[in-house]
């Protein structure tokens, strides 16, 4: 049985990334035909441009003098990476970053920028595993995992907190799911605030690419399942592309999480265009996953007035931003 993180888990991890992570704000989206209020959270203000900097510098901060001289290693996609890279400099620990081939050249050099080792592995989740476990043991590095970690989900929890501050009477968060770590985190956050202060919770859905449906397979059947990374790494949202969740996000999102939806790559297309046009957030394909649920699949989710959306990254691969200008430009025309 997994131990769940509570609430004094969650308010620590606040007190800790306090002057580090940035409270982002919520922008109000005025779509045409949607009745309910939808409200972005952007997570892309952060130094870091996604939310990862919460759980990377709650992980890293807890770490002994020791461990930190002796180095950090994580495997990530991309915005784990520089979460880890970011920490790790202000803390003054070396990093180490594995990282797939099929990471975007943006997030590769943002990595290397913040002062990061990265060691390039193939597409697969446990090849990069593998690889950060193996250097671990060789050079005594400590791992900071993406997701399946307790501080990590704790850091990650801290922005639904922060929603519930912004915004006390909304009736449903949308959040992407990839490993799960802001998924389980945000839910958690939200219903154990809400528990201890006597209120009604917001519901909290999870919103992936049709491409990488294993969080709703998984929700669905109760049954922890993983897709093959030549299916995952299909979709255009990079950052959603892990093959399954994690065991401790899992059983977080079974006690938290109240549905799990998937959306379409033109969906998501849609989503970016949308943001890009109708706002100022530059938004990465996985940080548009959640409007897409909310603005395509309203039928499969609950009815409310008010809503948050996450808008989980703005690491948005430059020659994708060149072509969505475009497609926005050709719409107006």
């Amino acid at each position: 049985m997994t131990e769940l993180i509570t609430l004094e888990d969650i308010r620590a991890a606040q007190g800790r990334i306090a002057g580090v992570a940035v409270r982002t704000p919520l922008v109000r989206l005025d779509v045409a035909g949607v009745k309910a209020e939808i409200w972005l959270k952007d997570e892309s203000a952060q130094p870091i441009g996604s939310f990862k900097l919460r759980g990377a510098y709650n992980k890293v901060a807890q770490l002994t003098a020791e461990e930190l001289q002796r180095g950090v290693i994580t495997y990530s996609s991309g915005n784990h990476a520089q979460g880890v890279a970011f920490a790790a400099r202000a803390l003054g620990a070396k990093a180490v970053i594995v990282m797939p081939n099929s990471a975007p050249q943006v997030k590769r050099e943002a990595t290397v920028a913040l002062g990061a080792e990265v060691v390039i592995v193939g597409p697969a989740s446990k090849e990069r595993t593998r690889k950060a476990e193996e250097l671990a043991a060789l050079h005594g590095y400590t791992i900071v995992p993406p997701y399946d970690d307790d501080a990590v989900i704790a850091g990650q929890a801290t922005c639904g907190v922060e929603i519930l501050e912004q915004l006390a009477d909304v009736g449903l968060v949308l959040a992407p799911v990839s490993g799960g770590g802001l998924l389980s985190g945000i839910a958690s956050g939200m219903k154990l605030v809400c528990e201890a202060e006597g209120r009604t919770p917001p519901q909290v859905w999870g919103c992936e690419p049709e491409l990488a449906g294993d969080a709703k397979e998984s929700f669905e059947t109760k049954t922890l399942v993983e897709w093959a990374a030549e299916e995952t790494t299909r979709t255009l949202a990079d950052g959603l592309r892990t093959q399954s969740l994690g065991t401790r996000n899992f059983a977080h999102i079974l006690r938290f999480v109240d549905g799990v939806v998937t959306v379409s790559e033109e969906e998501i297309r849609a989503a970016l265009r949308i943001i890009l046009s109708a706002t100022a957030i530059v938004a990465e394909p996985s940080g548009a996953v959640a409007l897409a649920a909310a603005l395509f699949h309203a039928k499969e989710l609950p009815k409310v007035e008010k809503m948050v959306v996450i808008v989980s990254g703005g690491n948005l691969d430059p020659v994708l931003k060149a072509e969505l200008e475009a497609e926005v430009a050709a719409m107006h025309v």
